[in-house]
């Protein structure tokens, strides 16, 4: 849980750092920082529905070349 907590904290900082080098706001930067995880986060959630549904359909095209061979 450290290393994941350390992680997070070392994301935010970079988050907040590229935005702030970029806008010079350190309110853009901070909510930047505080968003893109959010959404990070549901866009994850998404990739994995997707890629479960993705290699289920291998799995099943697999198994019917297996059959027909």
């Amino acid at each position: 849980m450290i290393k994941t907590v350390s992680f997070g904290i070392v994301h935010f900082t970079v988050a907040f750092g590229v935005v702030f080098a970029l806008t010079g706001s350190f309110v853009i930067g901070g909510l930047v920082a505080l968003i893109e995880p959010l959404v990070n986060t549901v866009a994850y959630h998404y990739h994995e529905k997707a890629w479960d549904w993705f290699r289920g359909r291998s799995r099943t095209q697999d198994s019917s070349y297996a059959l027909q061979g």
